[in-house]
């Protein structure tokens, strides 16, 4: 038994400066929550440090608003991960994943998790790490409606989310949502998937 309760497993978590708040904070929290250890990293970032966050809000425009978040706790070092010590990945969105895909250990690391067929959540624009990671081919993929083009150029399906943003798409070992309000679906499939 570990640290954290009987079937507590190891989540390694990727984030980045202007990660969605709620995607990065409410998933970290259900899953301390569920009795599992969270490890956040950033590249180029240590234990302590933190990265900033953005809160993304559908308001009736035609893509949604953007405002100042939170400060989001970076408690592993990037530089040290060994990617055969977790049991589960999570990808938040935001506009992190858009820079983060630029990092080849970052993908490198997603890689891993694809190839073990380990659990693997990622929501919003996530799959933009996953696209960049070839990881996509053949496989079907909820997102952010944005992304969509690039998870097809990539050889995967893009589904469709509901129209109250609110769902979840499993295939395999892999967990998609289009934003955060489809947490309590995507977070119970990727718990199931633990």
């Amino acid at each position: 038994m570990n640290a954290f309760g009987p079937g507590g497993k190891k989540i390694l978590m990727i984030v980045g400066d202007f990660v969605e708040d709620y995607e990065a904070m409410v998933p970290y929290q259900i899953l301390l929550c569920a009795g599992h250890e969270v490890a956040t990293v950033c590249p180029d970032k240590e234990a302590g440090e933190t990265v900033a966050t953005a809160i993304h809000d559908f308001e009736g425009d035609q893509t949604y608003s953007e405002k100042p978040g939170h400060r989001f706790a970076i408690n592993t070092a990037f530089e040290n991960l060994r990617p055969e010590d977790y049991d589960g990945l999570v990808i938040p969105g935001g506009r992190a994943p858009e820079y983060l895909r630029l990092n080849a250990r970052v993908l490198e690391v997603v890689r891993h998790f694809a190839d073990k067929q380990k659990p693997i959540a990622a929501i919003c624009h996530g799959p933009q790490i996953l696209v960049a990671a070839g990881v996509l081919a053949d496989r079907q993929c909820s997102c952010y409606p944005a992304v969509s083009p690039e998870v097809a150029v990539a050889g995967g399906t893009y589904v469709a989310p509901s129209e109250s943003m609110d769902s979840a798409h499993v295939d395999g070992n892999l967990v998609t949502a289009p934003a955060w309000p489809a947490h309590p679906a995507w977070m119970r499939e990727f718990l199931k998937l633990l």
